[in-house]
């Protein structure tokens, strides 16, 4: 479960190998190799008793068979790493051209009977403020009703087979300006049953990624983001009751990017999530991404990981490692 802030952070990662990129595509190399995956998040974990999260992405489109079973696109075969303590983060994509609201409230019912026995988190789509990347849930039609209905589907099933343990939410980027009014909608559309439903709210965050960001400036900013999110976008969508979980943040190395300041942001960000978290009721952290896409790969997208793409640690695998231990349930 999503555990309260008192108890300490819910840490996870996504361990996969591919990455969306910022024009719709996919950044990939190497397949993964689910023995050395295996190996990295026993090391990240630290003991077998420790709750750790492993985020899995799936998806629904118009091409979907209903009547599953529905494999996770990445990491392939998802629940081999939910042991040992272990348990999936699931996001299921929204990514209807047709707005087949209905067909994805299914979806995630099935979803729900095939991986609730493995699953700690259930997302339900994926950044859907954001509009303009294929890759992502907002590009799709009628996304504020897939998400809203979509939960209350997924909730319902889980209570209706007793899996009281797994967790229902959503998630957004930072949102500012007139896109602050997102969650709002949301809850304005969803009503009481909706915000009931709930039990976590997500947010992906990336600082110093696409806006640089001075060394003195980021703690500063990352506590800035996270407190707007919290007193500007939850609270007055009625959602401030709710736990803030970090769904993924990450900083790629290469070229001017070195792998010590890699280290040095991950470390950052965590600590301040860990000092703020009763303020700002932050429940964890999820890192992307467990090892590069592809380590001699041109753009960022392609080396977010904390391993290179043949898994030799940069020193953030450490840093992430040692938090883990500090600051976790």
């Amino acid at each position: 479960m999503t555990p309260t802030t008192q108890d300490g952070l819910l840490f996870g990662i996504y361990p996969g190998g591919v990455a969306g990129d910022d024009t719709g595509g996919l950044a990939a190399g190497p397949p993964d190799d689910p023995a050395l995956v295996s190996d990295a998040l026993d090391r990240l974990q630290g003991r077998p008793d420790r709750p750790f999260l492993v985020r899995a992405y799936t998806g629904f489109d118009d091409t979907t068979r209903l009547g599953g079973p529905h494999a996770t696109a990445t990491p392939a075969d998802a629940t081999r790493y939910a042991v040992r303590g272990r348990r999936l983060d699931l996001v299921a994509q929204y990514r209807s051209p047709s707005g087949d609201v209905d067909g994805y409230c299914a979806f995630l019912r099935e979803l729900v009977e095939q991986y609730g026995p493995f699953t700690g988190t259930l997302q339900v789509a994926e950044e859907p403020d954001v509009t303009s990347n294929p890759t992502l849930d907002g590009f799709y039609p009628q996304v504020r009703e897939a998400i809203v209905r979509g939960v209350s589907a997924a909730k319902a099933r889980a209570r209706e087979l007793g899996y009281a343990r797994l967790r229902v939410g959503f998630n957004t980027t930072p949102l500012f300006g007139p896109g602050a009014s997102f969650v709002t909608e949301l809850t304005k559309l969803g009503g009481a049953e909706f915000v009931a439903d709930l039990d976590y709210v997500g947010l992906d965050l990336f600082p110093d990624v696409f806006h640089p960001v001075a060394p003195a400036d980021l703690a500063p900013a990352v506590e800035g983001l996270l407190r707007h999110n919290r007193d500007a976008v939850l609270a007055p969508a009625g959602l401030g009751h709710l736990p803030l979980h970090v769904t993924e943040h990450g900083w790629p190395t290469g070229p001017g990017r070195p792998p010590g300041r890699q280290a040095d942001v991950v470390g950052t960000v965590v600590e301040v999530i860990a000092a703020r978290s009763e303020r700002l009721h932050l429940s964890g952290y999820t890192h992307f991404a467990l090892r590069d896409a592809d380590s001699a790969g041109a753009s960022l997208f392609h080396r977010f990981g904390l391993t290179t793409d043949d898994y030799a640690p940069k020193p953030a695998f450490d840093t992430l490692r040692a938090l883990v231990d500090r600051y976790s349930v």
